[in-house]
C-alpha cells in the first residue's frame, strides 16, 4: 500500500518595509507543530504545522540524493513552471477569484527564491522557513536580488504518494488559517510556487507572495 504524507510549513512572518526598515507583523504562537490530522495504520494523509520562529528549523529524515538536478539561478517565467508549480498556481487563483480576490501575477525571481528554498529542504533534510545556516525568508529574499518590496509572505508543504500534489498542497493550505490567510492576503499582488522532487518521490513546494 502507496505510504501518503503531508506536511504544511505554517504561515509565515510577513515583513512590511517602512521607514524604520523591517518590522515583523505576524508570527504564529504555540509548539513547533500542530498536528491537522492524525496518522492512522491506512493511507489517509497528515498534515502538519510549523512554527516558523524557532531559531532552529523543525529536522526530518534526510532524504537520498534527490531526482531532480541542482537548479540554474535563472528567474523562470510562468511558460518555464512545471506541472506541479503550473497546477498549484493555477489553484491558488482559483482560491482567490471565488473569494472575490484579483488572481496573482507571477513573479519570476520569487520562483528562483521558492524551487531554491524546496531544494535545500530536500538536500539538506529541513522543513522550515528558517535554513540551517540560519537564513529567513527576507534573507533568502536579498540573496537572490530582491531588494525593494513593501509586503512578503511564504507557505511550505511537504507530501508524498499523491497523484496530484500541486493542487493537494493548495487544498491543505486553504484549510488551516494561517496559510489560507496569506493565500487571500488583499495586500499580496504576485506570488509564484518553487518545487523539488526527492528521489522516493516527496514534493518539497514554497509559495512565495509579495508587492514590490
Amino acid at each position: 500500500m502507496t505510504n501518503v504524507r503531508s506536511r504544511l510549513g505554517s504561515a509565515p512572518s510577513i515583513h512590511r518595509f517602512n521607514r524604520i526598515g523591517l518590522v515583523l507583523l505576524l508570527t504564529l504562537a504555540g509548539g513547533l507543530c500542530h498536528v491537522a490530522a492524525a496518522q492512522t495504520a491506512d493511507t489517509r494523509p497528515v498534515a502538519r504545522l510549523v512554527n516558523p520562529t524557532p531559531s532552529q528549523p523543525r529536522l526530518i529524515a534526510r532524504l537520498e540524493p534527490p531526482t531532480s538536478p541542482t537548479l540554474p539561478s535563472v528567474t523562470p517565467s510562468l511558460q518555464d513552471a512545471n506541472a506541479i508549480e503550473r497546477r498549484a498556481f493555477d489553484e491558488t487563483n482559483r482560491a482567490r477569484i471565488r473569494n472575490g480576490l484579483a488572481p496573482f501575477a507571477w513573479d519570476a525571481d520569487l520562483c528562483r527564491l521558492a524551487r531554491d528554498h524546496s531544494e535545500k529542504m530536500a538536500r539538506q533534510g529541513f522543513f522550515s522557513h528558517i535554513t540551517p545556516d540560519g537564513q529567513r525568508l527576507r534573507d533568502r529574499a536579498r540573496a537572490v536580488g530582491i531588494q525593494h518590496y513593501s509586503v512578503l509572505g511564504e507557505n511550505i508543504a511537504y507530501n508524498l504518494g499523491y497523484s496530484d500534489p500541486g493542487a493537494f498542497a493548495v487544498e491543505r493550505w486553504m484549510i488551516s488559517p494561517d496559510h489560507r490567510a496569506n493565500i487571500l492576503n488583499p495586500e499580496f499582488r504576485a506570488m509564484a510556487i518553487g518545487t523539488f522532487v526527492a528521489a522516493d518521490g516527496s514534493v518539497f513546494l514554497t509559495q512565495v507572495f509579495i508587492t514590490r
